[in-house]
């Protein structure tokens, strides 16, 4: 039997991961910081099939003596401190969290199970102010945010580690990704929240900030099947994955008030608190090495992602209002 740790697994991405792997038979482990209780809603349905194991991205020491315990083939590193706007209020912290830790995580591997697999999270945030479009692999970065810095340097430390110590590291530069369990914190969930609490009579408007900047949407389910498929290769490698289309902010919106039948224009504000400093204006991924190479595909659509968004966003609201 395969075994694998993830790192976050209690996060959006994360929980998607353990289920894949558990279904291909995978042991899974799930790092989790003892200094803290966990959220466990996203993996309440699976926490009798996975074993998590306590520790700390930011201790070294913690991190090894679990890759000693567990001896994963795979560790797949998504921790992060992963929301853009926090990082411009705590930038230390993102770039301990998002950025150093990695290094502590690819060291462990290194000293513990070299021959482990090891995954990071990358992201498309790397690109900020795009200098192509659309982005691919060999696209130059220039991040935006303190968190696009730090999953930078999560990124090259990644590369210099399968460089110099010939481990199979890689990266999967993820555009946007989304699904009912992302955090309410991101607007993308912010809106379907909204839309379903407006819906029901439990709010009266959405205030929002840039309404025309443009993202690579996808599904987190479909994202995770790429993480997989980047460490069943003969080498490492990394890989951009995106849907190839760009949506507006205001898209998103229109079609999810649509879809429980308002008008959007009736119900969000505009408000200039949430705009960020430095915007990223567009984010386009051309998956095209991904498509080729691993053989992955996209199951959800643009719509149907948000669909599936605020209906579950109206079952959630309809639970908390009763």
């Amino acid at each position: 039997m395969r075994k694998a740790l993830i790192t976050g697994i209690t996060g959006q991405d994360g929980s998607y991961l353990a289920e894949l792997l558990l279904e291909k038979g995978y042991k899974v482990y799930g790092l989790v910081r003892r200094t803290s209780t966990p959220i466990m809603v996203n993996i309440e349905h699976i926490k009798d099939e996975i074993e998590l194991v306590s520790g700390d991205i930011t201790d070294l020491s913690s991190l090894i003596r679990i890759i000693e315990q567990t001896q994963p083939d795979e560790v797949y590193n998504l921790a992060a401190q992963s929301f853009v706007g926090t990082s411009w209020e705590q930038p230390i912290l993102t770039g301990n969290i998002t950025g150093l830790a990695v290094t502590n995580m690819l060291e462990a591997v290194r000293i513990a199970k070299p021959d482990a697999r090891f995954y990071q999270a990358s992201s498309s945030e790397m690109f900020g102010k795009v200098v192509e479009t659309p982005q691919k692999e060999t696209t130059p970065f220039y991040p935006r945010s303190p968190y696009g810095v730090a999953k930078l340097y999560g990124h090259w430390i990644t590369v210099n580690y399968r460089e110099s110590f010939n481990m199979y590291t890689c990266s999967g530069i993820l555009f946007n990704h989304e699904s009912p369990r992302r955090g309410v914190e991101f607007v993308t969930r912010k809106i379907t929240d909204a839309v379903a609490r407006i819906k029901l009579g439990l709010a009266t408007e959405l205030r929002l900030g840039n309404l025309d900047a443009k993202r690579d949407w996808g599904f987190a389910g479909d994202y995770v099947r790429a993480m997989w498929l980047m460490l069943q290769q003969d080498s490492p490698n990394d890989y951009v994955i995106s849907t190839g289309e760009t949506h507006t902010v205001q898209e998103f919106v229109e079609i999810a008030f649509g879809h429980v039948g308002l008008n959007w224009k009736d119900y969000v504000v505009i408000d200039p608190k949430f705009v960020r400093p430095a915007e990223v204006e567009l984010l386009l991924g051309d998956c095209s090495k991904a498509k080729t190479e691993l053989g992955w595909n996209l199951d959800v659509s643009f719509e149907l992602l948000i669909r599936m968004m605020v209906d579950e966003d109206i079952k959630i609201n309809e639970n908390l209002a009763k």
